[in-house]
C-alpha cells in the first residue's frame, strides 16, 4: 500500500454517512466496460438501502487524503434484494450460510496498487468476525467475448478471482436489468462467484 492510500473497513452509523461516496464511485467506475452503466444518484441511493439497513454489512474504503477514490461492499445475502438470493435457493443453498460481495470500484489512477486485494481480505475478514458464514460470493456481468464495444486489451478479472480461490458457477446465475450507455434499458445474465469462508480453529 503507497504513502498516500489508506483503505478502512466501515460499518454502523459511519457506513449510512458514506452511502453517497459509494453511489459517486459506482456511477463514475461502472460506466467503463463491462457494465457500461449510465447511472444515476437517486437509483444508487435506493440500491444502497439494503446496506444501510442491515446491521451486518461493511464498506471498505479507499481513501487519498480525506477523498474517497474507491469502495467495496459486502451485506450478508439474507439481508439483500431477493434477485440475489433466487439463485441460491433455487439450488438448495442457505442463504443464511453466505455473505454476498456487492462491488469493488476504484478509480483507474489507483489501480494496480494492491487495493484490489485489501478489499477482499477486509471483506472476508469483516465476514469471517461475523461467525456465522460458511460462503463468500459475488456476481459478475457476463459479456460476449467478441463485443464491438470491448477495449483493446482488456484484461478480465477472472484470473484475480480465481487466485483468490473463488471459483465461477455457471449453474448459480441472475438476470438484472440496468440503463445501458447509447442503448436505454437492457436486461443483462451476472455469473456468480463463490468461495468457502475458511475460519481460525
Amino acid at each position: 500500500m503507497t504513502a498516500t492510500l489508506d483503505v478502512r473497513r466501515v460499518v454502523g452509523a459511519d457506513l449510512q454517512a458514506r452511502l453517497d461516496d459509494v453511489a459517486r464511485l459506482r456511477v463514475a467506475v461502472f460506466r467503463d466496460w463491462p457494465y457500461l452503466y449510465a447511472g444515476e444518484m437517486d437509483y444508487e441511493r435506493d440500491y444502497l438501502a439494503a446496506y444501510a439497513a442491515s446491521v451486518d454489512s461493511v464498506f471498505v474504503l479507499a481513501f487519498d487524503g480525506d477523498r474517497v477514490v474507491g469502495a467495496s461492499t459486502g451485506i450478508p445475502l439474507a439481508d439483500d434484494d431477493a434477485a440475489f438470493q433466487a439463485p441460491f435457493r433455487a439450488h438448495g443453498i442457505d442463504v443464511d450460510d453466505v455473505f454476498y460481495f456487492g462491488e469493488s470500484v476504484l478509480l483507474p489512477a489507483y489501480r494496480g496498487r494492491g487495493v484490489g486485494h485489501a478489499f477482499f481480505d477486509a471483506r472476508e475478514a469483516h465476514a469471517r468476525t461475523l461467525g456465522r458464514f460458511r460462503t463468500t460470493a459475488f456476481c459478475a456481468v457476463d459479456r460476449e467475448p467478441d463485443d464491438p464495444r470491448r477495449p483493446a486489451g482488456h484484461r478480465d478479472n477472472d484470473a484475480f478471482w480465481s487466485r483468490r480461490g473463488y471459483v465461477r458457477q455457471p449453474q448459480l446465475r441472475m438476470r438484472l436489468s440496468w440503463e445501458e450507455l447509447d442503448r436505454g434499458e437492457r436486461e443483462h445474465t451476472l455469473t456468480f462467484w463463490t468461495h468457502a469462508l475458511e475460519h481460525s480453529a
